[in-house]
């Protein structure tokens, strides 16, 4: 499988450089010699990670001094990241640069690259509110990375072979895992500068931090929203009980939290709804289980869907594989672009597991999975307490 796999990437990547000849579709066909020079350059910088206590610490009491730094250091290392992305992107095998959606990613983080490049330098209040309305355009721009991206790697994946799965295409698998480990990096930041300009919606946050979240609590919206989209799509949803006291908080970011306990939710779900639709019983609940450590946090989400064979297993974290159909088949270009950050539907992408664990890993988590074939699976979510591991950079 190996050596066909090989073979196969090899020939499709020698008729993708020719297209891409033919179609000028390098970096430098698309932009100034001078912006090329400068991405390169600033992609041969070292990234500089952040923690989650340095961004409490560092937004606390968000006035206009603080404001300014944080602008200036955005304005320094945002440049350098979406540098090392489109470095990467013009350079990826298996002609995979090539295709019309990685393209357009491409050229998302180039244009975003020339806007911060070009600001002048954040002096005073008024620049750096200027420079916060372009970090808000910056980051509808990006919205819909995930799933383009998404679509340009399926369309690679189609050319080679229906049976290959990128567990077989190993150097695609690291180079994804890092584009979109970056991503969440690049959105949080941004994201947390943006937000500390806005009255809190809610009480203790700091930015996009709640200094109290409730995993209980948001381990119960996301399971809500799961229930929501499995009756609408299946007809009926199994019961999921939460264990865990609902007093307890700790500080974190409750978007990425219900991002990771949504999808772990929405799979078991879907697999216990599969295994038990023709029983004339109740199928039995899901279990969510809180457990408070004094460095981690860590989220059980457990069900009696079947299992999966221990072989299955790794194709869990590999991107595009998915036992549903894949809605990215039906999607066309302009519900890719124009959409939200990721879509919501039951299953078929392919790609929530492994974002899930990179969401976990970017504040020091982790994400594992432990299946009994026959019987069930197990998801232990792992949280990082002490919020002192600086973000993983690629």
């Amino acid at each position: 499988m190996a050596t066909s796999v090989l073979a196969a990437g090899s020939r499709l990547a020698a008729s993708q450089l020719k297209y891409a000849a033919a179609q000028g579709v390098r970096l430098a066909d698309s932009f100034s010699r001078e912006v090329v020079d400068d991405i390169f350059a600033c992609a041969l910088k070292k990234q500089t990670g952040v923690s989650l206590k340095y961004m409490l610490d560092f937004g606390s009491k968000p006035i206009e001094r603080q404001l300014i730094l944080s602008a200036q250091f955005l304005h320094n290392e945002l440049p350098v990241r979406l540098s090392h992305r489109v470095a990467e992107l013009e350079n990826l095998p298996y002609g995979l640069s090539a295709k019309p959606h990685v393209l357009k990613v491409r050229d998302w983080y180039v244009e975003s690259f020339r806007e911060l490049r070009g600001f002048p330098k954040v002096k005073d209040a008024g620049d750096e509110l200027q420079f916060t309305r372009l970090l808000q355009h910056i980051y509808r721009r990006h919205t819909n990375v995930v799933p383009v991206m998404a679509m340009g790697v399926a369309e690679l994946k189609r050319e080679l072979s229906q049976a290959i799965g990128l567990d077989d295409l190993p150097d695609i698998h690291r180079f994804l895992d890092g584009f979109y480990l970056s991503r969440i990096g690049i959105r949080m930041l941004i994201g947390q500068h943006i937000a500390l300009h806005e009255p809190p919606q809610r009480e203790n946050h700091i930015g996009l931090i709640d200094t109290k979240c409730s995993p209980a609590g948001v381990c119960q919206d996301a399971i809500d929203d799961a229930r929501n989209i499995c009756m609408r799509e299946k007809g009926s949803a199994p019961d999921v009980t939460v264990y865990g006291d609902p007093s307890f908080t700790f500080p974190y970011v409750p978007s990425h939290l219900h991002h990771m306990v949504f999808e772990l939710v929405k799979n078991s779900l879907r697999a216990v709804h599969d295994r038990f639709e023709d029983a004339d019983d109740d199928p039995p609940p899901i279990r969510l289980v809180v457990a408070e450590g004094e460095e981690d946090i860590t989220i059980k989400v457990s069900d009696e869907g079947g299992g999966i064979p221990r072989s299955g297993l790794p194709r869990m974290w590999t991107y595009l594989y998915t036992t549903a159909k894949s809605p990215l088949e039906e999607m066309d270009n302009t519900e890719a672009t124009e959409g939200s950050d990721g879509p919501s539907v039951l299953a078929g992408y392919g790609y929530g597991l492994p974002i899930s664990r990179l969401y976990a890993r970017y504040f020091g988590g982790d994400l594992s999975i432990i299946s009994m074939e026959g019987y069930g699976t197990d998801a232990y979510l792992h949280l990082n307490r002490l919020g002192n591991v600086q973000e993983p950079l690629p």
